[in-house]
């Protein structure tokens, strides 16, 4: 059976650019970019393989005598090659193990209330000694600045601290 002619193109879907097709589709109201391809017939194909995903009637296609979507993907050329497909299987596994972890996590949260209470007073308590360690290495640095029989040298690396920012808290 003869492929259905359409557009100046002689295909449904499949633009003329200078030297290049060009394939597209519509969907839900939106222009799809299937990409240039160096012939109509393979920029046709390209259109039938993304129409049958979004299944559409036969009358639709460009070749209706193609009779699945895997023969038309068979056909068509790759719209999704390897590498898309490796990094599509890595970020599902890693959506995975975050949902799986979120999903421990309200476990132990509903298990074990104190600790999460415990957790909040630790890291108040070591915002607290950051903030007093830095408070006191800069009264120390500011005393020693005073100091005409300081033991420190010019280079040395504490006199950094009297330009400490001790009000706000710990970073």
């Amino acid at each position: 059976m003869p492929p259905c002619r359409r557009g100046s193109s002689g295909f449904r879907g499949v633009r003329v650019r200078p030297s290049r097709f060009y394939a597209e589709i519509c969907a839900g109201g939106f222009r799809l970019t299937l990409g240039t391809y160096n012939t109509t017939e393979l920029a046709a194909r390209a259109y039938d393989a993304a129409a049958w995903r979004f299944r559409r009637p036969r009358c639709d296609m460009n070749f209706p005598d193609v009779e699945s979507l895997e023969e038309a993907e068979f056909l068509a050329p790759s719209l999704v090659d390897d590498e898309d497909r490796r990094r599509h299987r890595q970020v599902q596994r890693r959506i995975a193990i975050a949902e799986h972890d979120e999903q421990l996590m309200r476990q132990w949260r509903a298990q074990f209330p104190n600790d999460v209470d415990n957790t909040d007073a630790f890291f108040a308590d070591l915002r607290a000694q950051r903030r007093f360690n830095r408070r006191h290495r800069r009264a120390i640095a500011e005393f020693e600045l005073e100091n005409p029989n300081t033991t420190w040298t010019e280079n040395d690396p504490r006199w950094d601290d009297i330009w400490t920012e001790t009000t706000s808290d710990d970073e």
